[in-house]
């Protein structure tokens, strides 16, 4: 779990009905991959519960899986024993699993990419995460990771979204990240995919790094809603919009038992409200202005 890889108030955070990713008008199939890895990517693991809350939703079935052995420390990703349905011990050892799935009533087809960072050899890990993702057709891929910020629990949870991708920086309306300092996995993967050609997008959830254990619902619902503007597909979140509630709820009762919690939640809703006032300065209006003339120019026959 990091917080550093991606910052929620860099431009291209804020969601935008017009940035989708999929071309509105191709009828064809198109492939996405979903890639989320637990670790320092995945604050609250709420990056990896939102992937295996779609693939459960969508029925995603295991295509794949790269070797643990090759890729990962047993002493610091440790395989743990569990009891199967019969009640016998078995092992079970780190690994990433590769699901395909279906959208219902869509022309997407998703592939999940879901395990653990490695601790060896990543860059021979991503090659062979974008030989699946040739053999699978892939045509986008969504990275998806969640880091710690001061963000307060009270208030929807930024979620940044940007590319390195010229053509979707366009499409999309984003910005490049701006970002310099350590990266995961997700960040290696991002530039490999990017110098093997596949348009790459990158979202990230702040979440409050008061309340960091896991789970993490509302970044987790946070990260979902993000993504069913990208695929333009509905998601039923019902269930789990019901749970950010309650942990809403929750955080909200430990604060109040703590007065310091108090304070400082307090301190960051006032920081976070005055940030989302509306911008008078001239700078602001110029960047609005120059974005009206974009979307102006694309709406022109």
């Amino acid at each position: 779990m990091n917080s550093f890889e991606a910052d929620p108030t860099e431009p291209g955070a804020v969601s935008e009905p017009e940035r989708l990713l999929l071309p509105v008008s191709d009828g064809r199939r198109i492939t996405v991959m979903l890639a989320a890895f637990e670790g320092w990517n995945d604050a609250g693991e709420a990056a990896s519960d939102a992937l295996r809350y779609l693939n459960k939703l969508w029925d995603g079935k295991k295509v794949a899986s790269i070797d643990a052995d090759e890729y990962y420390d047993f002493q610091f990703t440790r395989p743990t024993i569990r009891r199967t349905a019969s009640g016998e011990r078995k092992i079970k050892w780190p690994s990433t699993r590769i699901f395909k799935a279906s959208v219902p009533d869509s022309n997407v087809d998703v592939i999940f990419v879901q395990g653990t960072e490695p601790s060896y050899k990543w860059r021979a890990y991503t090659a062979e995460l974008l030989v699946h993702a040739e053999a699978l057709h892939v045509d986008y891929v969504i990275l998806v990771g969640a880091l710690l910020a001061d963000v307060p629990h009270s208030r929807p949870i930024p979620v940044s979204t940007s590319t390195d991708d010229n053509a979707l920086r366009e499409r999309m309306d984003l910005d490049a990240s701006q970002y310099e300092g350590p990266v995961g996995i997700v960040g290696v993967l991002g530039e490999v995919a990017l110098l093997a050609g596949l348009p790459t997008v990158s979202l990230w959830a702040a979440v409050p790094h008061y309340v960091a254990q896991a789970p993490s619902p509302k970044a987790q619902l946070a990260i979902l809603h993000r993504v069913e503007e990208l695929l333009q597909v509905p998601l039923d979140t019902h269930e789990l919009a019901e749970e950010a509630d309650a942990w809403e709820r929750g955080v909200d009762e430990l604060a109040t038992e703590d007065p310091e919690i108090a304070a400082y939640v307090r301190q960051l809703e006032e920081a976070k409200d005055t940030a989302d006032l509306p911008e008078a300065s001239g700078e602001s209006i110029a960047r609005e202005f120059e974005r009206y003339l974009k979307r102006r120019g694309k709406d022109k026959p």
